[in-house]
């Protein structure tokens, strides 16, 4: 989780893509076009359910246009070929 919220403050766009499930993965991000700043990550719960499933609940703050937000997810992450790949999320 840490490693894609990097991905997403740097605009890593091939990482986010590499490191997505291939069921739920878009076809392409446009993240240059993006004007979010990231502000900080905190992961306040991880759970591996077994050997290939676990999930990561987060708070993100970011702010577009000089207002701020906050993202509170639980990502659901999949195990496939000895790699973690983020599936979906849902929003709390």
């Amino acid at each position: 989780m840490r490693s894609r919220y990097s991905a997403y403050v740097l605009r890593l766009e091939d990482y986010l893509l590499a490191t997505w499930h291939p069921e739920t993965r878009p076809s392409e991000l446009d993240l240059a076009a993006d004007d979010t700043k990231w502000l900080g990550l905190a992961v306040t719960q991880h759970v591996q359910q077994d050997e290939t499933h676990a999930t990561v609940e987060f708070v993100a703050r970011y702010r577009i246009a000089g207002k701020g937000h906050r993202l509170h997810e639980l990502s659901r992450f999949v195990k496939l070929a000895g790699q973690w790949l983020y599936r979906d999320g849902e929003l709390r």
